[in-house]
Protein backbone atom coordinates (compact mmCIF):
# COMPACT_ATOMS: atom_id res chain seq x y z
CA UNK A 1 0.00 0.00 0.00
CA UNK A 2 2.85 2.41 0.86
CA UNK A 3 4.44 2.56 -2.30
CA UNK A 4 1.33 2.52 -4.15
CA UNK A 5 0.52 5.66 -2.81
CA UNK A 6 3.63 7.64 -4.41
CA UNK A 7 2.42 6.07 -7.75
CA UNK A 8 1.94 8.51 -10.36
CA UNK A 9 1.64 6.37 -12.92
CA UNK A 10 -0.84 7.98 -15.84
CA UNK A 11 -0.27 11.56 -14.19
CA UNK A 12 1.07 15.21 -16.04
CA UNK A 13 3.23 16.93 -14.28
CA UNK A 14 4.51 20.05 -15.52
CA UNK A 15 7.73 21.63 -14.02
CA UNK A 16 9.12 25.25 -14.90
CA UNK A 17 13.00 25.53 -14.81
CA UNK A 18 12.88 21.46 -15.03
CA UNK A 19 16.58 21.25 -16.77
CA UNK A 20 19.19 22.28 -14.36
CA UNK A 21 19.72 22.04 -10.61
CA UNK A 22 16.52 21.45 -8.30
CA UNK A 23 14.25 21.39 -11.22
CA UNK A 24 16.45 18.41 -13.07
CA UNK A 25 16.22 16.33 -10.08
CA UNK A 26 12.59 16.89 -9.50
CA UNK A 27 11.72 16.03 -13.24
CA UNK A 28 13.64 12.65 -12.55
CA UNK A 29 12.17 11.57 -9.36
CA UNK A 30 8.32 12.50 -10.48
CA UNK A 31 8.88 10.21 -13.95
CA UNK A 32 10.77 7.53 -11.70
CA UNK A 33 7.67 7.37 -9.58
CA UNK A 34 5.72 7.20 -13.27
CA UNK A 35 4.32 10.77 -14.21
CA UNK A 36 4.63 12.44 -17.85
CA UNK A 37 6.58 15.57 -17.55
CA UNK A 38 6.06 18.76 -19.48
CA UNK A 39 9.87 19.78 -19.74
CA UNK A 40 9.53 24.18 -19.10
CA UNK A 41 12.89 26.50 -18.97
CA UNK A 42 13.57 29.89 -21.33
CA UNK A 43 16.37 27.32 -23.44
CA UNK A 44 14.87 24.91 -25.67
CA UNK A 45 17.92 22.84 -26.15
CA UNK A 46 17.91 22.07 -22.42
CA UNK A 47 14.29 21.05 -22.89
CA UNK A 48 14.82 18.87 -25.16
CA UNK A 49 17.86 16.93 -24.06
CA UNK A 50 16.18 16.63 -20.61
CA UNK A 51 12.42 15.30 -22.41
CA UNK A 52 14.68 12.87 -24.43
CA UNK A 53 15.73 11.53 -21.32
CA UNK A 54 12.23 11.20 -19.55
CA UNK A 55 11.18 9.28 -22.54
CA UNK A 56 14.14 6.96 -22.47
CA UNK A 57 13.08 5.97 -18.88
CA UNK A 58 9.75 5.20 -20.70
CA UNK A 59 7.62 7.90 -19.87
CA UNK A 60 5.96 10.41 -22.49
CA UNK A 61 7.68 13.75 -22.13
CA UNK A 62 6.96 17.66 -24.21
CA UNK A 63 10.07 19.88 -24.15
CA UNK A 64 8.22 23.31 -23.68
CA UNK A 65 10.60 26.55 -23.46
CA UNK A 66 8.51 29.16 -21.83
CA UNK A 67 10.21 32.22 -20.18
CA UNK A 68 7.30 32.68 -17.43
CA UNK A 69 7.97 35.86 -16.44
CA UNK A 70 6.40 36.88 -19.58
CA UNK A 71 2.57 36.94 -19.07
CA UNK A 72 1.59 36.46 -22.86
CA UNK A 73 3.93 33.06 -23.23
CA UNK A 74 1.83 30.79 -20.17
CA UNK A 75 -1.85 30.55 -21.94
CA UNK A 76 0.14 29.18 -24.91
CA UNK A 77 2.07 27.02 -22.64
CA UNK A 78 -1.01 25.36 -20.85
CA UNK A 79 -2.83 24.76 -23.81
CA UNK A 80 0.27 23.04 -25.55
CA UNK A 81 0.80 20.60 -22.30
CA UNK A 82 -3.17 20.29 -22.18
CA UNK A 83 -3.22 19.38 -26.44
CA UNK A 84 -0.48 17.12 -26.10
CA UNK A 85 -1.08 15.06 -22.73
CA UNK A 86 -5.22 15.98 -22.45
CA UNK A 87 -4.88 17.08 -18.62
CA UNK A 88 -2.29 18.93 -16.10
CA UNK A 89 -2.21 16.94 -12.91
CA UNK A 90 0.95 17.81 -11.26
CA UNK A 91 2.30 22.05 -11.44
CA UNK A 92 5.87 22.32 -10.08
CA UNK A 93 6.60 26.00 -9.82
CA UNK A 94 10.40 25.40 -9.49
CA UNK A 95 11.77 28.46 -12.02
CA UNK A 96 13.52 31.39 -9.65
CA UNK A 97 16.59 33.49 -9.79
CA UNK A 98 17.80 36.00 -7.25
CA UNK A 99 20.01 39.21 -7.28
CA UNK A 100 23.27 39.53 -4.53
CA UNK A 101 23.51 42.86 -3.94
CA UNK A 102 23.20 45.05 -0.49
CA UNK A 103 19.92 47.29 0.06
CA UNK A 104 21.20 50.50 -0.91
CA UNK A 105 22.36 48.85 -4.26
CA UNK A 106 19.39 47.21 -5.58
CA UNK A 107 17.82 48.79 -8.85
CA UNK A 108 14.16 48.82 -9.83
CA UNK A 109 15.50 46.66 -12.38
CA UNK A 110 16.70 44.24 -10.50
CA UNK A 111 13.51 44.19 -7.84
CA UNK A 112 11.23 43.47 -11.22
CA UNK A 113 13.74 41.31 -12.35
CA UNK A 114 13.21 38.95 -9.75
CA UNK A 115 9.92 39.47 -8.51
CA UNK A 116 8.29 38.90 -11.95
CA UNK A 117 10.14 35.79 -12.42
CA UNK A 118 9.59 34.57 -8.32
CA UNK A 119 6.40 35.69 -7.72
CA UNK A 120 4.38 37.26 -10.63
CA UNK A 121 4.92 34.32 -13.27
CA UNK A 122 4.42 31.88 -10.50
CA UNK A 123 0.68 33.23 -9.81
CA UNK A 124 -0.28 33.81 -13.46
CA UNK A 125 1.27 30.40 -14.59
CA UNK A 126 -0.71 28.78 -11.24
CA UNK A 127 -3.63 30.65 -12.77
CA UNK A 128 -3.77 29.27 -15.60
CA UNK A 129 -3.48 25.80 -14.82
CA UNK A 130 -5.64 26.42 -11.99
CA UNK A 131 -8.27 26.71 -14.54
CA UNK A 132 -7.60 23.81 -16.17
CA UNK A 133 -7.29 21.73 -13.14
CA UNK A 134 -11.04 23.12 -12.11
CA UNK A 135 -12.11 21.27 -15.27
CA UNK A 136 -10.77 18.29 -14.25
CA UNK A 137 -11.89 18.29 -10.70
CA UNK A 138 -9.05 18.52 -9.29
CA UNK A 139 -4.60 18.29 -9.45
CA UNK A 140 -1.67 19.40 -7.04
CA UNK A 141 0.21 22.89 -7.33
CA UNK A 142 3.27 22.31 -5.80
CA UNK A 143 6.03 26.03 -5.28
CA UNK A 144 9.38 25.73 -4.45
CA UNK A 145 10.28 28.82 -1.89
CA UNK A 146 13.07 28.89 0.58
CA UNK A 147 13.55 28.87 4.16
CA UNK A 148 14.33 32.72 3.16
CA UNK A 149 10.56 33.02 2.95
CA UNK A 150 10.54 32.15 6.64
CA UNK A 151 13.76 33.90 7.63
CA UNK A 152 15.68 36.37 6.49
CA UNK A 153 19.26 37.37 5.18
CA UNK A 154 21.08 40.28 3.84
CA UNK A 155 21.90 40.75 0.39
CA UNK A 156 19.23 39.15 -1.28
CA UNK A 157 16.45 41.24 -0.51
CA UNK A 158 14.36 40.98 -3.36
CA UNK A 159 14.62 37.09 -3.00
CA UNK A 160 13.17 36.88 0.02
CA UNK A 161 10.38 39.07 -0.44
CA UNK A 162 9.42 36.88 -3.57
CA UNK A 163 9.61 33.69 -1.26
CA UNK A 164 7.81 35.13 1.62
CA UNK A 165 4.89 36.14 -1.18
CA UNK A 166 4.84 32.53 -2.64
CA UNK A 167 4.42 31.08 0.87
CA UNK A 168 1.55 33.23 1.73
CA UNK A 169 0.10 33.53 -2.46
CA UNK A 170 0.12 29.51 -1.97
CA UNK A 171 -1.92 29.70 1.47
CA UNK A 172 -4.09 32.00 -0.13
CA UNK A 173 -4.12 29.84 -3.51
CA UNK A 174 -5.17 26.53 -1.46
CA UNK A 175 -8.23 28.40 0.88
CA UNK A 176 -9.93 29.29 -2.47
CA UNK A 177 -9.69 25.74 -4.38
CA UNK A 178 -9.70 23.29 -2.05
CA UNK A 179 -13.34 23.09 -3.19
CA UNK A 180 -12.28 22.35 -6.55
CA UNK A 181 -9.77 19.05 -4.57
CA UNK A 182 -7.49 21.40 -5.85
CA UNK A 183 -4.05 20.95 -3.04
CA UNK A 184 -1.42 24.07 -3.08
CA UNK A 185 1.60 23.27 -0.79
CA UNK A 186 5.09 24.26 -0.56
CA UNK A 187 8.37 22.48 -0.24
CA UNK A 188 10.64 25.41 1.28
CA UNK A 189 14.56 24.04 0.63
CA UNK A 190 17.79 25.04 2.62
CA UNK A 191 20.84 25.71 1.20
CA UNK A 192 21.77 22.67 -1.58
CA UNK A 193 24.31 23.43 -4.32
CA UNK A 194 23.08 24.17 -7.60
CA UNK A 195 24.20 26.38 -10.81
CA UNK A 196 23.00 29.49 -9.04
CA UNK A 197 25.01 29.38 -5.93
CA UNK A 198 28.09 27.07 -6.62
CA UNK A 199 30.16 29.62 -6.84
CA UNK A 200 29.42 31.12 -3.93
CA UNK A 201 30.11 27.79 -2.24
CA UNK A 202 33.20 27.02 -4.05
CA UNK A 203 34.58 29.69 -1.20
CA UNK A 204 35.38 27.47 1.54
CA UNK A 205 34.93 30.09 4.66
CA UNK A 206 31.49 30.29 2.81
CA UNK A 207 30.88 26.67 2.95
CA UNK A 208 31.95 26.07 6.47
CA UNK A 209 29.94 28.92 7.59
CA UNK A 210 26.90 27.39 6.16
CA UNK A 211 27.32 24.22 7.78
CA UNK A 212 27.75 25.63 11.59
CA UNK A 213 24.49 26.90 10.64
CA UNK A 214 22.98 23.58 9.64
CA UNK A 215 22.16 21.39 13.26
CA UNK A 216 22.73 18.14 10.27
CA UNK A 217 26.10 19.55 9.34
CA UNK A 218 25.40 19.14 5.72
CA UNK A 219 23.84 21.10 2.72
CA UNK A 220 21.15 19.22 1.21
CA UNK A 221 20.93 17.58 -2.13
CA UNK A 222 18.70 17.89 -4.74
CA UNK A 223 17.17 14.14 -3.83
CA UNK A 224 16.61 15.68 -0.87
CA UNK A 225 14.15 18.42 -2.19
CA UNK A 226 12.52 16.35 -4.95
CA UNK A 227 11.60 13.56 -2.44
CA UNK A 228 9.34 16.20 -0.96
CA UNK A 229 7.85 17.29 -4.37
CA UNK A 230 6.97 13.69 -5.21
CA UNK A 231 4.87 13.81 -1.75
CA UNK A 232 3.28 15.92 -2.45
CA UNK A 233 2.45 15.00 -5.85
CA UNK A 234 1.23 12.01 -4.80
CA UNK A 235 -1.93 10.42 -2.81
CA UNK A 236 0.51 10.46 -0.04
CA UNK A 237 -0.34 13.99 0.31
CA UNK A 238 -4.35 14.10 -0.30
CA UNK A 239 -5.23 15.55 2.95
CA UNK A 240 -2.90 18.39 3.10
CA UNK A 241 -3.34 22.06 1.19
CA UNK A 242 -1.71 25.50 2.56
CA UNK A 243 1.05 23.32 3.70
CA UNK A 244 4.52 24.70 3.90
CA UNK A 245 7.39 21.21 3.93
CA UNK A 246 10.64 22.69 5.54
CA UNK A 247 13.67 20.59 4.22
CA UNK A 248 16.81 22.54 5.56
CA UNK A 249 18.70 20.05 7.85
CA UNK A 250 17.26 21.79 10.79
CA UNK A 251 18.50 25.67 10.07
CA UNK A 252 15.17 27.15 10.88
CA UNK A 253 14.82 25.07 14.42
CA UNK A 254 17.14 27.26 16.65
Amino acid sequence: MASSMFDLSGKVSLVTGGTKGLGYGMVKALAEAGSDIVVVSRTAPDCERVAEEVRAMGRRALAAPTDISKLESIEGLVEKAVQEFGRIDVLVNNAGTAVTKSAIDITEEDWDWVQNLNLRGVFFLSQAVGKQMIKQNGGKIITVASIMGLVADVSIIPYVASKGGLIQMSKALALEWARYNINVNVVAPGYVITPMNEKEFSNPKIYERMLKKIPMRRLGTVEDIAGAVVYFASDASNYCTGSVLVVDGGWIVP
